[in-house]
């Protein structure tokens, strides 16, 4: 069994429970967040770890530490002041991190992840306090293996790596990526239950093409432009190749790469190390979730559908990639599917006379069929096309204007409007405006978190369409059955299996309220981890002849949990790191 750090392991007492037994004692143990229990070690582990002085006498439990952190939350003025005090506990106590953030997951979501981490990217370099990841720099890239056996984390199974080029909606962040890595894998832990010492977050330091980054004198990253061609495919290469030789069992997640360099790297990589591009395929899953329900609310198929995605970056291209798929599935042809999604970018409607990106290419409408059209504007095209469906990915505020609303209205009793273009200034329309203007019948879900709106004395919930609805499942199957490759199909299974979910727990809704976020990331974990051992690619001999029940419980088993373990000494342990 591979060791866990080189600070620590998880073993068996006398009696068969999990004990912690620490290689590091005294001042230098409060500083690992993992082994930090802060004023909740006991006087017996005090006086076993040579702690007894450094910390006030008093012993604390985890709830009691939970109500104090909590409050401390609470006095926080602002979100982003919020989000920094939670990133420095994380820091501090990861156990009491994590048993805040089960806790008050609906609260907190918004703080640590979207919309607030945008904001907590973009200062990323001025808040920096404490080290977390991996950073490899351009400097340094040649030496990639030495460098990650600096980490101390011996067994990672999970991995968040990002360039940095394309966050969020908020484009090239340099350095400042990082936080988004970090926050990711705070969600694979309190959703998806990978253990906190089992994850990495990773920037891929290829510099920024921002020359106000680039001038800035606090700026951390490295200040020059953005490698570029077969400079830049070398980095990568020599990055997963020190990950395959450090970390032969890490699933590799690529995050917020720019939209042509997210398709090319996830081809290339994702049958060489097990790895998935979230902002392509997870968020093209958790909308073919939402969608599958909405059409389920108005009594109708997905095949009935229309639908118009405006916007064709990497969300919008995995959205309609996913729709496709699909309609595929419900058994339209080709030629009838291209009749039913239609993608525009910001030059109008793709269409395959139009010279365009090579993995444009695949959505685009034959031109044919746009023959006698007023035009190919996002209005046009909801009018032409007498969509029922209008998905938003386009990172404009506003573009949901009253009239291109109205004319999707007019194409159907309930139309589905989802404005999902995070942060919150960037979403396509307002959910209160989009109710109004369609006299309260649109099904209406958001990237971002909205609050319910009232409308003529109707509650309307507005459904989270969140990407951590399907990664921290899908990822946790993926590291569970040591999945060799991520599939298409095994990522398709996940936006059934939350569509499925969602219609079983919250009948009514889009998308389960973000405090069932654990128990929608089981029911995920669960049919994807099912999908991959279906299709010959799960590794992992302790799951292959489990039936349902059993791999349900092989799953719960192994999910982790925020709580204190008692510790002992390894031998030879000491304060020396």
């Amino acid at each position: 069994m591979a060791r866990i750090s080189r600070y620590y392991d998880v073993n068996r007492d006398e009696a068969g429970h999990r004990v912690l037994e620490v290689r590091v004692t005294g001042f230098p143990l409060l500083h690992l967040p993992l082994l930090n229990k802060s004023t909740a070690f006991t006087d017996e582990e005090r006086l076993q770890l040579g702690l007894e002085g450094l910390l006030p006498s008093g012993v604390s439990t985890l709830e009691d530490q939970k109500a104090r952190a909590y409050a401390r939350f609470l006095e926080q003025g602002t979100d982003l002041e919020k989000h920094a005090y939670l990133r420095n506990l994380q820091d501090y106590n990861e156990v009491l991190f994590f048993a805040l953030l089960e806790e008050h997951v609906e609260e907190m979501l918004p703080i640590i992840y979207t919309p607030t981490v945008g904001e907590a990217v973009r200062l990323f370099s001025r808040l920096y306090r404490y080290p977390r990841g991996f950073a490899l720099s351009s400097r340094n890239v040649a030496r990639a293996e030495e460098l990650l056996r600096n980490v101390h984390q011996d067994d990672v199974r999970m991995i968040v790596a990002t360039d940095s080029s394309a966050i969020l909606g908020i484009g090239d962040q340099g350095f400042g990526g990082m936080a988004i890595s970090i926050g990711k894998l705070s969600l694979y832990t309190a959703a998806g239950g990978v253990g906190p010492d089992k994850t990495l977050p990773v920037e891929l330091d290829v510099g920024t093409s921002r020359q106000d980054l680039i001038d800035d004198p606090l700026y951390l990253g490295e200040r020059h432009a953005r490698l570029t061609g077969a400079e830049y495919d070398e980095f990568l290469d020599k990055f997963v190749q020190a990950v395959q030789a450090r970390y032969p069992k890490a699933i590799i997640q690529w995050e917020d790469f720019s939209k042509d360099t997210a398709f090319r790297v996830l081809e290339k990589y994702r049958k060489v190390v097990p790895s998935f591009n979230d902002d392509i395929q997870g968020t093209g899953a958790v909308t073919l979730a939402g969608v599958l329900r909405a059409c389920a609310l108005k009594g109708e198929r997905l095949r009935d559908q229309v639908i118009v995605v405006h916007g064709a970056g990497a969300g919008g291209a995995g959205v309609a990639a996913a729709l496709r798929d699909g309609l595929g599935r419900e058994g339209l042809s080709p030629d009838e599917v291209a009749r039913r999604v239609f993608v525009l970018d910001s030059r109008g409607l793709l269409t395959d006379d139009r010279t365009m990106e090579d993995y444009k290419r695949p959505l685009a409408t034959p031109q044919a069929l746009t023959e006698g059209w007023r035009g190919t504007d996002l209005l046009s095209v909801v009018q032409e096309t007498r969509a029922t469906v209008l998905l938003g990915l386009s990172g404009q505020g506003g573009i949901f204007s009253e009239a291109v609303v109205r004319a999707a209205s007019a194409n159907t009793p309930r139309p589905v409007v989802f404005p999902l273009s995070n942060p919150t200034a960037n979403t396509e329309a307002l959910p209160g405006d989009i109710l109004r203007w369609t006299d309260g019948q649109a099904i209406v879900a958001t990237g971002s978190p909205f609050a319910d709106v009232e409308h003529e004395g109707q509650t309307h919930q507005i459904g989270q369409g969140n990407n951590a609805f399907i990664f921290p499942g899908l990822g946790f199957a993926a590291v569970l059955t040591r999945a060799a490759e991520i599939t298409d199909d095994m990522v398709a299974e996940a936006a059934y299996a939350l569509a499925d979910y969602t219609a079983s727990a919250w009948p009514e809704r889009t998308y389960p309220p973000t405090h069932a976020l654990r128990e929608a990331s089981r029911a995920v974990a669960l049919r994807v981890a099912r999908q991959a051992i279906a299709e010959g690619v799960a590794r992992e001999p302790k799951v292959l002849a489990l039936d349902d029940e059993g791999l349900s419980a092989f799953i719960e088993r192994r999910f982790w949990r925020p709580k204190y373990l008692p510790y002992r000494t390894a031998p030879g342990a000491g304060p020396d790191l």
